[in-house]
């Protein structure tokens, strides 16, 4: 018995945010360099009134237009932006997408490897024989984190949200994961206040970093050139990992699928672990970094544009806040 993601759907907000809307607030700004290095041309974000589960439950509605959503089991919420402190998120989503009562569902709070965490996550459970579908829900806000004057955050977050079905099959598709933590780097992407440890501040001092970017304490805060360390650093032989795990070779694979952070930084592993640009997944162009939602995005755009019905071996891989990673082998086919 094995399990299989079945069906993906995402969502943006309606508010699109292109480069020449932020030329006219940063017009000292590069925008044009900007976005032949980080590969963004637009992204999207929430309106005030607004939520992650919002758009979580556009995506798990338009998901159920072609799935009855009385066979879901368990959902697995992954998200940094939930609707309260406590209860959890996903008890509201299971309330307003009317399923069932007899069903599982928690938040677990991870960014940038939250869907690759899910996905092991839902496996395990439909493995171990408890149950046979699975909705992970992968749903982010970080607008309503960044500070209005911290350009390169906004230039590259966006919002969004995906449904992602992953459900019980006579055959493994979903192979052996492996994963990484390194709490020490906590602070390299952090929203300080607003939590137990420290308050939200209304009188946070502002404070300038990097190219001219504002942000305080209450807001996002990202250290980009070690977070960029990180990564190279780690993913590189962490990928190799993953495959001698599944007795594979670069090869092997028709497609690997990492967490869209930017195109530069994309660009930089697949040389480093010697992928073939077909065989490598880069696109953030419209959407920009949504965070735990990029790799569901991202294969769903891979599989649409196959024709074949074959099955795909592809790698997904996610790496960021926490510091945390994590990725394994999956088969998918184009029918996402």
């Amino acid at each position: 018995m094995g399990a299989q993601i079945r069906k993906i759907e995402y969502v943006f907000p309606e508010n699109k945010i292109t480069n020449e809307d932020l030329i006219k607030e940063f017009p000292e700004y590069d925008f044009e360099r900007f976005e032949e290095k980080v590969g963004i041309k637009n992204r999207y974000i929430v309106s005030k009134n607004q939520t992650g589960l919002d758009l979580a439950e556009k995506a798990c509605n338009k998901l159920f237009e072609s799935y009855d959503k009385n066979k879901i089991d368990y959902i697995l919420y992954c998200t940094q932006s939930p609707e309260y402190y406590l209860p959890t998120t996903a008890c509201i989503l299971q309330d307003r997408l009317g399923l069932r009562t007899d069903i599982g569902a928690l938040d677990f709070n991870l960014g940038c490897s939250g869907f690759t965490y899910g996905v092991n996550l839902a496996n395990s459970l439909i493995s171990s024989g408890q149950v046979e579908n699975v909705l992970l829900v992968t749903a982010e806000t970080y607008s309503k984190f960044i500070h209005p004057k911290d350009k390169t955050n906004r230039s590259i977050f966006g919002d969004a949200a995906a449904a992602t079905l992953i459900s019980k099959t006579e055959d493994d598709n979903i192979f052996k994961f492996k994963f990484g933590t390194d709490g020490s780097g906590y602070d390299k992407l952090i929203v300080k206040n607003g939590c137990s440890k420290f308050p939200l501040d209304p009188d946070a001092e502002q404070i300038s970093y990097g190219t001219d970017n504002i942000y305080t304490d209450n807001n996002l805060y990202m250290n980009g050139p070690e977070v960029f360390n990180f990564t190279t650093k780690v993913i590189p032989s962490f990928v190799n990992e993953i495959l001698e795990a599944n007795n594979l070779k670069v090869e092997d694979l028709d497609q690997f699928v990492f967490h869209q952070a930017n195109s530069f930084m994309l660009d930089f592993l697949r040389k480093r672990i010697k992928i073939n640009k077909e065989n490598f997944f880069n696109d953030l162009s419209d959407g920009g970094n949504t965070v735990s939602s990029t790799i569901p995005i991202a294969l769903k755009k891979y599989c649409q544009n196959i024709e074949d019905d074959n099955d795909l071996m592809v790698a997904i891989v996610g790496f960021g806040v926490g510091l945390s990673w994590s990725g394994g082998i999956i088969k998918i086919n184009n029918k996402l």
